[in-house]
């Protein structure tokens, strides 16, 4: 398996990760109040969502189209 598959597989379950970390912290306290009084969530949380998603979807595609096995 070529090396750019692996790093694909390695960085969708880590922005896999980071999406988990962000939707518990969604469900925290101080994000409840925040989404209840501001109407959003606090930058920590939001960045975790974003990079989450954002490393996902990139080691999605890295893994689907990395260099193939000759």
């Amino acid at each position: 398996m070529p090396i750019s598959r692996i790093a694909g597989i390695v960085i969708c379950v880590i922005g896999i990760a980071l999406l988990i970390v962000g939707l518990n912290a969604s469900d925290s306290a101080a994000d409840q109040l925040s989404e209840t009084f501001l109407g959003s969530y606090t930058d920590e949380t939001l960045w975790y969502l974003i990079a989450g998603g954002a490393a996902a979807v990139g080691g999605f595609i890295m893994m689907m189209f990395g260099a193939k096995a000759r």
